[in-house]
């Protein structure tokens, strides 16, 4: 086919193309103009244009075959209408048409940009999420962010899709989807979009096929107070009631209940049992609260009805083998709760004078569960605050995770990993309402701790301070490479301490820790753990504590590191696809 290159003449926003003659004689042909690259075909005695580019992977167009007005793409097989470009394929998407005049026996094409663009770039990310297509969800994600949107419009797009179908309600995907819209201040800006297709992408796996989930109306004119509301919900809870759950906690947001009040609802249930689920229940409803702080309270009650189903089904560590035999947790805490009120009204005019962090270190990473619940009593009655008691249990099992020896099997880094992001759950809680029923969620937390104190023996040693001062640039670079290869996991902790102690900025490690875990395909532990330890980092700061606490996180995202990367490979083709890119040049 001949290609045509010349300088075209405007005339009513249209430009000179190609001759008729030519054209008919074809069948099919190829023209740059201005940047574009266009498809010319002749069909049922009409010249049609649109984009070469096929807008699934970029495959050329030119030569395609046509037939009544339709054109398919040879590689995948994608068809679209070549009058309006639109597809009939949604993985596809529509390829850009252009309208054509004939003046004088010359193709006239009109090149103007389309209209509704925004318009177009939500309708495809709600169609990817409906069609779970990966490519789709990159594509839109990209476009909307290049157009200037707020991160949240995508995310809320997600959040209400991911609340509405899911019939087993939140689950993994609606939290990795609130990692990674709490990640972003920490990425680069080259990596936010990324990060928002692993979230939208991670909702869409997890909503696939499933049937909407129908929240319950609220009790008619019911003018019963919160406090009962509240404790009618946790009887709901305790007998796996979730019908009559959901209903009471919709009444409570519809009469006015405000953010903290049904945050302490969902988290005394929470917390009326032992470390459920092995502490993502609780994780997920600190992440549906934080969801809510991106996208406002209209969404509580779809959002926060959501986590109803998990919370009743939800195992409780009671009634386990391992919180009983041959020490009974349960009991050495029952009585711990008991004594709270007391402690904490001995402990308040003592709060500000309390330091002693380091011992209370010492005694939670021991061997005597009664010393670690009396330990944590004592502290409160000293005068250390709720928040100062969560971080510190927070820090100790990030120290789980820091000091995991990798002679231990592969699966126990979930073991040592899981009391960490349930314990960041429970701080970033207590936060936001400090109260004594989430509070026996840091005592969960402690103990949860203690049963894992197996996983460090022998300990990894902590990486120490080097005496010579290193390049800390270099040391980022060498991260890069490190992460790479398979079982870098204390060469990967000592570096990131090397950086620390160095000088290096934790804003930068953050952001090239960030995009290595980008780079890997979605990993629902790993996002957590990355997530937790910048969280707790931001609110440690360059203390030995917050290193600590990054050295753990990059050495979990070293024992899972590298894995396959077809989710990369997924947003850099929609990435070059967006930028214009030639993926496929003609010879």
């Amino acid at each position: 086919m001949t290609q045509i290159f010349e300088v075209s003449t405007k005339k009513d926003n249209y430009i000179r193309v190609a001759q008729l003659t030519d054209v008919q004689a074809a069948g099919s042909l190829l023209v740059h103009r201005e940047k574009h690259t266009i498809a010319l075909f002749y069909s049922d005695n009409r010249v049609y244009a649109i984009d070469n580019r096929c807008p699934h992977m970029g495959f050329p167009l030119h030569g395609s075959t046509c037939k009544d007005g339709i054109v398919t793409c040879p590689w995948h097989y994608a068809r679209f209408d070549l009058t309006s470009g639109g597809t009939f394929d949604s993985w596809a998407d529509d390829v850009p048409a252009f309208p054509v005049e004939i003046r004088d026996g010359e193709v006239w094409v009109n090149l103007a940009p389309p209209v509704n663009t925004l318009a177009h770039q939500h309708q495809r990310l709600e169609d990817g999420l409906e069609q779970s297509i990966s490519l789709v969800i990159a594509k839109s994600t990209i476009a909307l962010l290049d157009l200037g949107v707020n991160p949240a419009e995508p995310f809320q797009i997600g959040l209400k899709f991911g609340t509405r179908y899911n019939k087993t309600g939140w689950n993994t995907g609606l939290t990795i989807h609130t990692c990674m819209i709490n990640l972003l201040p920490y990425l680069d800006e080259e990596d936010k979009p990324r990060a928002l297709f692993h979230g939208l992408s991670a909702v869409a796996n997890d909503s696939a096929d499933a049937p909407p989930l129908f929240v319950v109306q609220p009790l008619p004119n019911s003018t019963v107070d919160f406090p009962t509301l509240k404790s009618w919900f946790c009887q709901f809870i305790e007998v796996r009631d979730s019908e009559a759950a959901q209903r009471c906690l919709v009444s409570a947001i519809r009469s006015g209940a405000n953010l903290e009040q049904v945050a302490d609802m969902l988290f005394s249930s929470a917390t009326d049992h032992r470390y459920l689920d092995t502490g993502h229940t609780l994780d997920f409803i600190n992440k549906a609260l934080e969801a809510l702080d991106v996208v406002g309270w209209q969404a509580a009650e779809s959002v926060l009805a959501s986590l109803v189903s998990g919370l009743a089904s939800a195992s409780r560590m009671e009634e386990s083998n391992s919180w009983r035999y041959p020490v009974d947790l349960v009991a050495i805490l029952e009585s711990a709760f008991k004594q709270l009120p007391t402690v904490l009204s001995a402990g308040k005019s003592r709060q500000g004078t309390w330091s002693n962090w380091d011992e209370l270190v010492t005694i939670l990473l021991g061997e005597d569960p009664q010393a670690i619940a009396d330990s944590l009593l004592n502290a409160l009655q000293a005068g250390c605050t709720e928040e100062q008691l969560s971080s510190v249990v927070t820090y100790t099992a990030a120290l789980r995770v820091a000091r995991f020896h990798t002679n231990n099997d592969f699966g126990d880094w979930n073991s040592a990993h899981h009391p960490f992001t349930f314990a960041n759950a429970v701080h970033q809680g207590l936060r936001r309402v400090p109260t004594v029923e989430l509070l026996r969620g840091v005592f969960d937390a402690a103990m949860s701790v203690y049963l894992n104190r197996f996983l460090n023996v022998p300990p990894a040693r902590l990486p120490e301070p080097k005496d010579s001062v290193q390049n800390p640039e270099e040391l980022l670079q060498q991260l890069w490479d490190l992460l790479n290869r398979q079982q870098q996991v204390n060469q990967t902790g000592q570096l990131v301490a090397n950086y620390l102690y160095s000088g290096g900025d934790p804003k930068r490690l953050m952001g090239m820790l960030g995009k290595m875990m980008l780079r890997e395909n979605r990993d629902f532990h790993v996002i957590q753990e990355i997530e937790a330890a910048f969280r707790q980092y931001s609110l440690l700061g360059d203390t030995p504590a917050g290193i600590h606490v990054l050295v753990a996180a990059a050495r979990y995202l070293a024992a899972h590191s590298p894995t396959m990367r077809s989710q990369g490979q997924t947003y850099q083709i929609a990435y070059r696809l967006h930028q214009g890119d030639c993926l496929f040049d003609e010879s």
